[in-house]
């Protein structure tokens, strides 16, 4: 049986809000029976987007995602109110809005933070996938339908199917150590997850400091080489891709005009400033005078 899922391209998301603010005209003021009481006008939105700002300047990286309702096929929802939360053959997720009605503690089931209390009426709420329009023919969900970089996207496939795309589209989901079989699925997680080390190399020539393009920059951790890049046109260099808290690390510089090392423990992403070369001291080697001084 195919079931709906949505995948979210994180480095397409611009932060413009339209998701949330289509979620909220959806269901503000408007009852949706069977599928979801009215949103209030005021409190949280089932929609929202969190932020992550790494570095510091120059080298600074903001990341936004999307974080929604996950649907999941092991909901921790559903197994706290199997009488008021109900799991569609579609995938998609429901609250009942009347059985649901008055139970607050509903809101703590889910690990994710995805369900909101309406106190207007009284009842915990989810981004429903917008089942009332899917089940009148809608192709997408209104999120996806206003995302202005399509970073927002949704279709119905079978498990098997969905599973092989993921993996060949390297698709992951959000905190796949709760076990709960997410169907909100992600392109470019590594970006919200991991950290990097960057910075700047530069020399001074003739009492100038310039910044040094074509560098050779070398990343080890514990004495391990972990990788090798070169500094680009402004003197800039990152390495990406690497765990947060994980440790010491070690950065060396190797250039013409000279070489220049700093370690850094890795805790969150870091931009290490600059890294000035300092010269090759000068040989000293001499080669011996032949017989007769010749």
């Amino acid at each position: 049986m195919t079931k709906w899922n949505l995948i979210i391209d994180i480095a397409r998301c611009e932060n413009c809000h339209n998701c949330v603010i289509a979620e909220r005209d959806e269901h503000v003021g408007n009852d949706f029976p069977g599928y979801a009481a009215p949103a209030a006008a005021v409190g949280d939105s089932p929609i929202r987007i969190m932020r992550r700002v790494q570095g510091s300047a120059p080298l600074v990286e903001t990341t936004y995602l999307p974080a929604l309702c996950n649907h999941c096929d092991d909901a921790p929802c559903q197994r706290a109110a199997p009488d008021a939360i109900r799991k569609r053959d579609d995938g998609i997720v429901i609250i009942d809005p009347v059985k649901a009605r008055g139970r607050r503690e509903i809101v703590g089931s889910c690990p994710y933070g995805a369900i909101v209390w309406n106190d207007q009426h009284e009842v915990p709420q989810n981004w429903i996938f917008d089942a009332h329009l899917l089940d009148q023919g809608w192709t997408q969900p209104r999120c996806a339908q206003v995302c202005p970089t399509e970073a927002i996207q949704a279709l119905k496939l079978d498990d098997s199917a969905m599973q092989a795309k993921a993996a060949d589209e390297d698709l992951g989901v959000l905190n796949p150590e709760f076990g709960t079989r997410p169907r909100v699925w992600y392109r470019g997680l590594d970006r919200w997850q991991t950290c990097f080390i960057g910075g700047s190399v530069s020399a001074e020539a003739g009492g100038v400091l310039d910044c040094v393009a074509g560098a050779e920059v070398t990343l080890s951790h514990d004495g391990r080489h972990v990788a090798t890049t070169t500094s680009d046109a402004f003197g800039d260099f990152r390495f990406g891709g690497l765990a947060r808290d994980s440790g010491a690390y070690r950065v060396e510089v190797a250039h013409a005009g000279g070489r220049a090392s700093r370690d850094c423990p890795l805790g969150e992403s870091v931009y290490l400033g600059e890294l000035r070369l300092i010269p090759d001291p000068p040989s000293t080697n001499t080669q011996p005078l032949a017989p007769g001084g010749k």
